[in-house]
């Protein structure tokens, strides 16, 4: 599809969802307008009062707080996730002694820990961090695994009969093949690391996104919150517009074949 066409219907998705949003909260359809725009704000205030933050200096500081324990909750649990993943998948045994582990961990409610963190780590960036890693991890070693584990037995066995050592093997069969899925799980972990960082300002911190959206909810400033979530949101699509790029020129790769030897 030609990207001006595929901008003009997205741009038309969210011009016709702020449309609704309009109407429901100006006209007297659904009750008392005032009634409506307490729960709701209007589309129009909330779009003013995020320009106004924007504009300001103070949002910068907290988005900055949050930007840092994003990039760093994913940096640390994508890698992790990498290496683990790439180590169970070629490592049978090992997987299936920690399987039971790994499957119970991934099963505890990330915001039970939340809590836990913050008596370990305090109320700094690292309790942040550490609840946006267990988000991150699980999504890219469990994308990572099945990426490696996918890869064909006959690739693999005629490039051993080629004389590849473990090093190539990496380098020209499993890293490929697991490049898709490592990339598919970066785009949903970079929201995730996103999610822990907020949710661990929300429930105790003095900065960051989650720490305004919290304070804007503790005054029933309905409109604060929409704008602190709308400005989440820019960050997010600004942030997944990177790993984008950065996923274009990662699967377009080619390995040399100068190292590739045969017997």
């Amino acid at each position: 599809m030609n990207r001006l066409k595929l901008l003009a219907l997205q741009m038309l998705v969210m011009i016709v969802c702020l449309g609704i949003w309009h109407v429901v909260t100006v006209y007297p359809l659904f009750g008392e307008t005032k009634t409506i725009q307490f729960f709701f704000s209007t589309p129009i205030d909330v779009l003013a009062r995020t320009f106004k933050q924007l504009t300001g200096s103070d949002i910068y500081y907290h988005l900055g707080i949050t930007l840092t324990e994003t990039v760093l909750a994913f940096v640390i649990g994508s890698a992790a996730g990498i290496l683990f993943g790439f180590t169970f998948a070629r490592n049978d045994l090992l997987a299936a002694v920690f399987d039971p582990y790994i499957k119970a961990a991934n099963a505890l409610p990330r915001v039970v820990l939340a809590p836990i963190f913050a008596l370990w780590f305090g109320l700094g960036i690292w309790s942040k961090v550490a609840l946006g890693f267990t988000l991150v991890f699980f999504i890219v070693f469990f994308n990572v695994y099945q990426g490696v584990r996918e890869v064909s037995p006959t690739v693999l066995a005629n490039a051993r009969m080629l004389g590849m050592n473990g090093r190539q093997l990496f380098r020209h069969v499993y890293w490929p093949s697991a490049l898709t899925w490592m990339f598919s799980s970066l785009h949903t972990s970079v929201g995730f690391a996103l999610v822990g960082a907020v949710v661990g300002e929300y429930l105790g911190s003095s900065a960051g996104l989650g720490y305004k959206i919290h304070e804007a909810e503790s005054v029933f400033d309905v409109t604060g919150v929409f704008a602190g979530m709308l400005i989440l949101a820019i960050f997010v699509i600004a942030i997944d517009s990177v790993v984008t790029l950065v996923e274009k020129r990662l699967l377009v790769w080619r390995p040399g074949q100068s190292s590739t030897t045969t017997t």
